[in-house]
């Protein structure tokens, strides 16, 4: 009869819960493996094996690797990581506490099978076995030729746990089983769509002249946008270095980039750049659509939202594309406030509490992490919220929050921040309407429980049938202010402007209605 050890044998379920028939298995089974024989060097890999899998040590450098080899790699390694993380919580969170149970006992075994430091938690479900199972499982799901090679290690690691006396067989089946269900629930939750895409240009490739040294190109810079990290060295300065044959302008007081664009033409420029903030992009493009100019956008911003959609993160790859002549067609919004001249809208459009939310959250993301962020920034703009009055689409009432992005956002909660195409052909609206009881409260936790928690509502009907959000797709949006009511601000990539009682805001999309130099191959970002 094998002896057990305690540590921490007991869980909350006290005794552990294994019946006489499992208990009878697992003594066998480790009768039978401690006497299996496989020779020092063999015992002394699998003790290294099971000791490189401690903290998941092991899948995270297996995964770095998947993720240089390309997309689908990293997709991959996304997957099977990410199932790591919920597995381990599981099966070393929850799991142990709850069920405990003794391990065996490792003392018999000689010395070459022993690990250094013998585990003291409790035994069931085994940890090592659920990362293994989930790693593995997960990284098949994107890349089965990849997971082929990767479930034979899993299944050594899994075996080591009982070659080294860590575990009994059910602990080891118990937490391979986990593993490979926590993956196949998170794909189930989080489908390959909406994991990173494959490298490939973020809209339709375009033909557009290839301007060496940025000979033929006329720059709009803003030389007050942009963080402080781009102030050490001046926006002007950057893209002179970067294109020295360009024509580089900046945008000062009194002038406006649509006299600087309209000049440009005038003096036989090929296409038009800009350099600043999202505001400034807007209408360096609105310009450039009226001209039938491509576009060369210089990330120097502070958030560059629409120049990370194209791909471009640096001065140096947007100089890339205009000297190798490659570029896509991406949509836009048109939006016409009153009788106001429409505008160019690249990113979002807003009223409500969405701008605040967003603005809140992204300062506390480096300091607290994306999902705190979201709880507190959540919490502290709807505390201090009033809904607006508006009629949206003919539908009259009182709004929380209405969104619009040009082409589809993630994730899929109220306060979404990112795209990764840009030729979807369509409007992506999120709106929370006051229309039922405790709405605010409500929608505080749907903003709060983040893309997950946005997934989970919706995938049970009695709780999707209550939520506040709405998630829509359309071509066109109407925002009317009520005749009787103030004033309401919109916000569009990043600038406000009013709009008044009784007036409506039209916004119209656009498909392949600009064209943006980027790369062909969105590494070169």
């Amino acid at each position: 009869m094998p002896r057990v050890y305690e540590g921490r044998a007991r869980g909350v379920l006290q005794p552990h819960v294994r019946s006489t028939l499992v208990r009878r298995l697992d003594r066998a089974a480790h009768d039978r493996t401690a006497a299996r024989r496989l020779g020092p060097r063999a015992d002394a890999a699998l003790v290294r094996l099971s000791t490189a899998a401690d903290r998941s040590r092991l899948w995270w450098a297996v995964g770095a690797g998947l993720a240089l080899t390309g997309a689908r790699g990293r997709r991959a390694a996304l997957r099977g990581l990410g199932s790591v993380a919920v597995a381990s919580a599981l099966a070393n969170l929850l799991g142990k506490v709850v069920f405990g149970g003794a391990r065996p006992d490792a003392t018999t075994l000689p010395w070459v099978r022993r690990l250094a430091r013998q585990p003291t938690s409790g035994s069931f479900p085994s940890g090592h076995s659920a990362s293994a199972a989930a790693f593995a499982t997960g990284v098949a799901l994107e890349w089965p030729a990849a997971g082929a090679a990767v479930a034979p290690v899993a299944g050594a690691v899994a075996y080591s746990r009982l070659h080294v006396a860590a575990h009994w067989t059910s602990d080891v089946v118990a937490g391979a089983a986990l593993g490979a269900g926590v993956a196949l629930v998170g794909r189930r939750l989080v489908p390959s769509g909406d994991l990173p895409g494959p490298d490939v240009p973020a809209g339709p490739p375009a033909v557009v002249p290839a301007l060496p040294e940025g000979e033929g190109l006329t720059v709009v810079v803003n030389p007050r946008s942009g963080a402080s990290s781009v102030r050490l060295r001046p926006v002007t300065e950057q893209v002179r270095a970067a294109l020295p044959r360009a024509r580089v302008v900046e945008l000062a007081d009194g002038t406006s980039a649509t006299d600087l664009v309209a000049r440009a033409v005038a003096t036989g420029a090929r296409a038009v750049g800009v350099a600043g903030g999202d505001g400034t992009v807007g209408a360096v493009a609105h310009a450039a659509r009226a001209h039938g100019l491509p576009l060369a956008v210089f990330p120097t911003g502070t958030l560059n939202h629409f120049a990370r959609a194209a791909d471009l993160t640096s001065v140096a790859a947007t100089a890339r594309a205009v000297e190798a002549g490659t570029a896509v067609t991406v949509d836009v919004g048109e939006l016409t406030v009153g009788d106001d001249a429409p505008v160019t809208v690249l990113n979002t459009f807003s009223v409500g509490v969405y701008p605040e939310l967003v603005t809140t959250r992204d300062r506390l993301a480096p300091r607290l992490g994306k999902p705190v962020a979201a709880l507190v920034a959540a919490a502290r703009t709807l505390r201090a919220a009033e809904p607006v009055a508006l009629v949206v689409d003919d539908e009259d009432g009182r709004w929380w929050s209405v969104f619009a992005g040009v082409d589809r956002y993630h994730p899929t909660s109220l306060a979404p921040v990112a795209r990764r195409r840009l030729d979807d052909g369509l409007l992506d609206v999120r709106d929370a309407r006051d229309a039922t009881a405790h709405s605010r409260l409500r929608t505080f936790l749907e903003a709060a429980g983040g893309d997950l928690g946005a997934r989970l509502a919706h995938a049970v009907p009695p709780v999707r049938r209550r939520l506040v959000v709405r998630q829509r797709t359309t071509t066109a949006l109407h925002v009317r202010a009520r005749d009787d009511g103030q004033p309401v601000v919109l916000a569009h990539d990043g600038e406000t402007t009013d709009l008044p009682a009784g007036a409506t805001a039209h916004l119209r999309l656009l498909p392949a209605a600009l064209v943006v130099y980027a790369p062909h191959d969105p590494r070169d970002g």
